[in-house]
């Protein structure tokens, strides 16, 4: 039996099996893909006369055409927390610009992203710069400003499952305002300081994120955020110390959320996550990506065995090796061995590790979606 998009995302984060598993490409900002790589897909579809709209100018991220998505038979479709009219986004010279908090990124003219450049809450500073900082209105009007017409839509003429992207809990934020070497140097060295500026960033987090979900909650099936908490070859603070200071943060932000919204509550995290994962599964998070395979500790056999029954894992297909570098025929592989791994019983979503990268072979992408089709059918065979 063929079950629509919706029923078949939401029988797999239930941890039931559909008929076959998800398919995601652009149901997140870090599902989706590069303009560049965008730009061959819609050659190969045959997209023209369509300009490529911006998910993430930072990582020049890319919204998918929908026609291709359908071609793909892509399950989800996302829908993006917009930015406060009163702080837009400006250039402030050559290809430098200026976000809401002060931030400015740059791209040099080799680059494939832009860069942050310069941090409003670097160097020595003290608690009283951080009360005194001119955080945005999390009331404007422009974080939620088509949000629920939107989400409408989806669910008034489609059968797809709906992703609400939410802001960094405070992670993320707080390294780009304050730099990442002062913003390690704090855990280290001030953690007073450290507190409160973590204090401040997801309180402002939280009340953008409650004034969005007042807006739109009973209208979505994911709700999506990111702070990363690992690199390649671990987490990027000792466990000890993530649940001394960051922990508590989380669970204040992850409690709003789960009482705002019945919706399937979705972490992306890069890196070696292994050791934070029952700390994650604490959180409330029911979904985490991306699933960095080719970081250390992240053995899709030893995941799926070990938390099959308390995570949905979403990503999972390697992107520093194998979708850049890699055959069809090891494209293939891969996307065997990661459902084999992970996809019986349910609770496994098929996308790439990340955002697909300029490198990455248009044949290598279609052949990702192609072993999907063939080997992702339940009861899963993979003979």
């Amino acid at each position: 039996m063929t079950l629509s998009h919706r029923e078949r995302v939401i029988k797999t984060l239930n941890h039931q099996e559909p008929d076959r598993i998800p398919f995601d490409l652009g149901g997140t900002g870090s599902t989706s893909v590069h303009v560049k790589t965008h730009q061959k897909l819609k050659t190969y579809f045959g997209v023209v006369n369509t300009e490529d709209v911006f998910i993430s100018k930072t990582a020049q991220i890319g919204v998918v055409e929908e026609s291709i998505l359908q071609a793909l038979d892509i399950d989800f479709r996302q829908v993006i927390t917009g930015a406060p009219d009163s702080r837009p986004k400006f250039p402030v010279g050559g290809d430098d610009y200026q976000d809401e908090y002060g931030v400015v990124r740059r791209k040099p003219p080799s680059s494939l992203y832009y860069d942050v450049v310069k941090s409003p809450l670097s160097g020595p500073i003290s608690v009283q710069d951080i009360i005194k900082f001119p955080w945005p209105d999390p009331s404007d009007p422009g974080y939620t400003r088509g949000l629920r017409e939107e989400l409408q839509y989806y669910r008034d003429n489609t059968d797809y499952a709906t992703v609400l992207s939410l802001p960094s809990p405070f992670m993320m934020l707080s390294q780009y305002m304050r730099g990442f070497e002062d913003w390690f140097m704090d855990l280290a060295a001030d953690k007073k300081l450290a507190a409160a500026f973590f204090d401040a960033t997801v309180e402002h987090s939280m009340a953008i994120s409650e004034e969005v979900l007042k807006e739109c909650a009973d209208l979505i099936d994911v709700v999506a955020t990111g702070d990363d908490l690992g690199h390649q070859n671990g987490p990027i603070v000792s466990p000890e110390l993530y649940r001394e200071l960051l922990k508590p943060r989380h669970m204040k932000w992850f409690n709003l959320v789960r009482k705002s919204t019945s919706a399937f509550v979705w972490l992306h995290s890069c890196g070696s996550v292994y050791r934070l994962l029952p700390d994650i599964i604490d959180l409330g998070v029911d979904i985490i990506n991306p699933v960095q395979v080719a970081a250390k500790d992240m053995d899709t056999s030893v995941l799926g065995r070990e938390y099959g029954n308390h995570l949905t894992f979403w990503g999972g297909i390697d992107t520093q090796r194998v979708l850049p570098k890699g055959t069809t025929t090891e494209v293939k592989d891969e996307v065997k061995r990661r459902i084999g791994d992970l996809a019986p019983g349910g609770g496994y979503v098929l996308a790439a590790v990340h955002n697909l990268q300029p490198d990455v072979p248009l044949e290598n992408i279609l052949s990702m979606y192609d072993a999907a089709k063939e080997y992702g059918v339940y009861p899963i065979s993979l003979h």
